[in-house]
């Protein structure tokens, strides 16, 4: 949620901050701001609306010059998006600037306190109280060198409640830089006579691939030469340099309109990334390197949990299917943030597993810690070396997926659906999963990425369907067993970027009541492909068929049936059973693309949402 760019150094700070702001986008784009530092003084540009029409046309008729500032790019919390809401925000005596991400959650009473010692507020936003306190606390210091800038952050944090990724200059000390974060994501870039600070990588991978990730309760203090990191709770803090696995590039739009039709392309080149190194002939299993359990432990799994939000979740789902089918072991999937809220018991020998992206979502860490905390190892499924999922985690499997910039996940809920295949598979191995079933597996896995080839191929049939019921104001997306997740999964793409309300279901669930809104103007996607649950599929399109709803079907390539039963057909490459969530996700990712485009709508940066949801 929201993005955060610093930058300290020798070279002007000003572009160096818009192009980080521009590749945060997609954290927040609300409004965007900056502070630069220049002879002792702060100049603060902001405005409300997207960078390349608001905050870089502000910087362009008045310059903001200077080798130190901030940047910062917003997905409202408290208070509208407003100019005067933008970040950064000012303390009291105008010297002090901040940008923030969080929640303060006791933002109400800090407030309160300040309006008594005579403070003036600007805007509706916590981020200003912070402020406020930070610089309230720096005037009643001693002194105010920049030890007590450091000082005056960590008295104020210290009375903060929420989460917050921060970061803090001062007029009164050019060429220092204070960062802070507590649940929400920070890091520190180093360069060579500069040094960065942000919430995303992305935001630095032009200028540096060696990163620090903060800790929660972590203060650093940075200048261009040196940087140094202390904890709040334990005043010592475990600093660690890692190493980017993706450059700029990858992290560019290249040649296509958006990031999230690139991304749907990549999706073959990302299947490969999640099998290599990772499938094993001979023992006719997967291997994982980082899932820090024995096979013995891993035999005495008695239950699995496991916990996600959004688009994970709906992977979740599938990955239940998978392994109970493969491992023949209990699975129950949850959302994270309703896992963790309440009192669920958890045997002794249940594991859970956690899937995000980012790995930073708030509620997902939320299961995270509440398991860790009545004793019960973690796995996690993610994309980010380095994030805080990663690092909190008992043990793991990455994705491999490289960045992934649209709001829409695409490529990387591919690589879930993969992950879990091959974690279905390995952990079957272990128990009654048969050496041809195996193998059976592992080679339809290998042959995913050229089967997504060939659906790519079918972008301009799905341009065409686009065209025909993009203007629709309803759809349903329907599918039984295997295809009940990923008829989820469409609805929501639909919905998330082109504002159609779609709803998913099983499509058995549809006469117990849904079957009530279908009209003629309302089409369905049915998921039918050659499977077990096919006949009983077909009849359910039946009753839609008769109450003259358009039916869009995904289907089997080689099925001469399901013409004559649907208005239009959408050919899978023939797979195992199992295998068709991953290849139906790619057609409906791109239908859900071209109605967007056809709607006008900003695909990669849909309205009110964010990539990373890191406040609860």
């Amino acid at each position: 949620m929201c993005g955060i760019i610093g930058y300290v150094g020798r070279k002007d700070a000003s572009p160096i901050l818009l192009e980080g702001l521009r590749r945060l986008q997609y954290r927040g784009y609300d409004s965007a701001g900056l502070a630069v530092l220049s002879q002792g003084e702060l100049h603060v540009r902001k405005k409300a609306g997207s960078i390349d029409e608001g905050l870089a046309a502000l910087v362009r008729d008045q310059p903001a010059d200077g080798s130190l500032g901030l940047g910062h790019t917003r997905w409202a919390t408290h208070g509208p998006p407003s100019d005067e809401n933008s970040h950064p925000h000012l303390d009291q005596s105008g010297k002090i600037a901040i940008v923030h991400n969080g929640v303060i959650e006791n933002c109400d009473r800090l407030k309160q306190k300040l309006l008594a010692q005579s403070h003036t507020f600007r805007s509706e936003t916590d981020t200003e109280v912070l402020a406020h306190l930070i610089g309230a606390f720096y005037q009643a210091g001693a002194c105010q060198d920049g030890a007590a800038l450091t000082q005056a952050v960590c008295d104020a944090l210290r009375e903060v409640i929420g989460t917050y990724g921060l970061a803090v200059v001062s007029a009164d000390h050019p060429g220092l830089i204070i960062g802070a974060r507590r649940g929400s994501p920070l890091i520190i870039g180093l360069g060579q006579n500069e040094n960065f600070l942000a919430s995303d990588a992305n935001a630095i991978v032009a200028h540096t691939r060696q990163v620090i990730y903060l800790n929660d309760y972590d203060v650093a203090t940075m200048t261009s030469e040196r940087f140094d990191v202390q904890n709040l709770g334990t005043d010592t803090a475990k600093v660690q340099i890692s190493h980017l696995e993706f450059d700029a590039q990858d992290a560019a739009r290249g040649d296509f309109p958006h990031f999230m039709l690139k991304e749907i392309f990549e999706q073959p080149h990302t299947v490969e990334n999640a099998l290599r190194g990772r499938v094993d002939h001979e023992g006719a299993t997967a291997r994982f390197g980082g899932l820090n359990m024995s096979a013995s432990e891993l035999r005495n799994i008695g239950r699995i949990v496991i916990a996600a939000t959004g688009t994970s979740w709906h992977a979740a789902l599938v990955g239940e299917y998978l392994i109970e089918e493969l491992a023949h072991l209990p699975v129950e999937v949850e959302y994270a943030h309703e896992f963790y809220l309440r009192n669920a018991p958890l045997e002794r020998d249940t594991v859970l597993l956690v899937i995000s992206q980012s790995g930073e979502t708030a509620d997902t860490l939320g299961a995270l810690r509440e398991a860790k905390r009545r004793g019960h190892r973690v796995l996690a499924i993610c994309n980010v070396v380095g994030s805080t999922v990663a690092r909190e985690a008992d043990g793991g499997i990455y994705m491999h997926a490289g960045p992934e910039i649209g709001v829409a996940s695409t490529k990387a809920f591919v690589s879930m659906l993969v992950i879990l295949s091959l974690l279905g598979v390995h952990l079957g191995r272990m128990r009654m999963l048969s050496v041809h079933r195996a193998l059976e597996i592992l080679r339809g896995l290998e042959a995913i990425p050229q089967q997504i080839e060939s659906l790519l191929q079918q972008s301009a049939i799905l341009a065409k369907l686009a065209a025909k019921y993009g203007q629709a104001r309803d759809f349903f997306f329907l599918g039984r067993g295997y295809s009940y997740p990923i008829a989820l999964e469409g609805a929501l793409k639909l919905k998330e970027i082109s504002y159609i309300h779609a709803e998913g279901y099983s499509a058995a669930e549809m006469k117990h009541g849904p079957i009530a809104l279908i009209d003629s103007a309302t089409p369905t996607v049915f998921l039918v492909p050659q499977d077990s649950m096919y006949e009983k599929t077909l009849a359910n399109m039946a009753m839609i068929r008769a109450r003259k709803g358009p039916i869009i079907a995904l289907a089997t390539e080689g099925d001469t049936e399901i013409a004559k039963r649907a208005d239009d057909v959408i050919y899978l490459p023939r797979t195992l059973e199992p295998l068709y969530p991953i290849l139906a996700s790619v057609p409906l990712q791109l239908f859900a693309y071209d109605v967007a485009v056809l709607r006008g709508c900003d695909v990669d940066k849909p309205r009110n949402l964010a990539k990373s949801v890191t406040v609860e």
